[in-house]
């Protein structure tokens, strides 16, 4: 009798949610989720926020509370993956609930970088969640993660989970580049339409063959071969950040209102940031020294351009001002070109363009020199 109660506890702790042994299965139980997921998204991919907003708010918040926990220890890298974007996308929906109605994320306060979440026991932002996903080098995440705009990919109608996460992710890759108002191929004219995501994490996808070799692998079968050859072309779509409702409510949110956002949140302060240290990390150099010679040099540039129609219009010599005007212009590149690696053919262009003009007026002065002293 002793021994089957203690078989009968042993059964009902594995049977309880992120329990688990040595050697046993240990995860986090995202049914909640996955119910209403497939209650409240529809075949388009769209959310009824209201309809959860009315009846499912509590499950949801439930469900959040358990991710809020400290996590289970043992989980597998694809348990801890499979968690993450289910808590990213989750937590999206969560906060577009909080701020409802609303036409756009960006009219929420600090969507992104505020680190108003509780994961994993610890306090998080949306981009901390997008980032700890990043570091673990799989580009399909970005099919996966959804940030509640009409342009994002499309929102999964189940959960995903460890056993079947390849098999999700691959197939929510294949949904997103088949539907044709995200992305759009026209091997006639060897030629993309694309998401800009491509363009934002263009980096993450080198594990996939770079951006081509995504596209390729998961775009719409025998529509992708040309992505092989040369002379293909890849233009980025326009992102539309209007909700991604089933309610009109978003419809009228467009570009104009999304600059104002943007300006509202320093939005653009951000971007250079984020632009500063990709370059960095792509080039090798500092990104703090070569953002000082960016944005120092740039009044300095616009100061020589002035100079140059000056003199233009004064009919005096164009050659030095244009040669500063140069040189201010490429100053942090050639921070690059002497202190980095992977420098762009067009840097190496701007410095032989630079030192060959100034030999050449160096020479013609030195001439001019020796013809006035032999005409003397």
């Amino acid at each position: 009798m002793g021994r089957l109660l203690l078989s009968g506890a042993v059964l009902a702790l594995l049977s309880l949610p992120g329990a688990g042994f040595a050697g046993t299965k240990v995860w986090i139980d995202h049914s909640p989720w996955d119910s209403l997921l497939k209650q409240y998204v529809t075949p388009e991919h769209r959310v009824d926020y209201r309809g959860i907003e009315d009846r499912a708010l509590a499950d949801l918040d439930a469900y959040l509370g358990r991710l809020a926990e400290p996590w289970p220890a043992g989980m597998s890298p694809a348990a801890t993956k499979a968690a993450l974007i289910n808590a990213y996308n989750a937590l999206t929906v969560r906060w577009i609930l909080t701020n409802y109605p609303v036409a756009s994320i960006w009219r929420t306060d600090d969507p992104f970088h505020a680190r108003r979440h509780t994961l994993d026991g610890k306090r998080v932002s949306l981009d901390d969640i997008e980032s700890r996903l990043r570091g673990m080098g799989d580009p399909r995440i970005h099919a996966a993660l959804v940030c509640a705009a009409r342009s994002c990919p499309p929102l999964r109608r189940e959960a995903y989970v460890a056993e079947r996460l390849d098999e999700q992710l691959d197939d929510n890759a294949r949904r997103w580049l088949a539907d044709e108002t995200l992305n759009a191929f026209h091997p006639e004219r060897k030629s993309a339409e694309i998401s800009p995501i491509f363009k934002w994490y263009a980096a993450d996808f080198r594990a996939a063959g770079g951006v081509e070799g995504f596209l390729e692998r998961f775009g719409p079968i025998g529509r992708t071969a040309f992505l092989r050859g040369t002379g293909v072309r890849l233009a980025y779509r326009s992102y539309d950040w209007a909700l991604n409702d089933t309610s009109p409510l978003s419809a009228g949110y467009g570009r104009w209102e999304l600059y104002w956002d943007w300006l509202r949140h320093g939005e653009p302060a951000l971007e250079f940031k984020q632009w500063l240290l990709r370059l960095g990390e792509r080039y090798g150099v500092d990104p703090l020294v070569f953002g000082i010679l960016y944005v120092g040099a740039t009044p300095l540039f616009w100061l020589s351009l002035a100079w140059l129609a000056r003199n233009h219009r004064k009919c005096r010599p164009l050659f030095v001002p244009a040669l500063s005007a140069s040189l201010f212009f490429g100053a942090a590149y050639f921070y690059v070109l002497a202190a980095g690696e992977n420098i762009p053919v067009w840097v190496y262009g701007a410095a032989g363009s630079a030192v060959a003009a100034g030999t050449y007026s160096t020479v013609r002065r030195i001439r001019a020199g020796w013809e006035e002293e032999r005409c003397a």
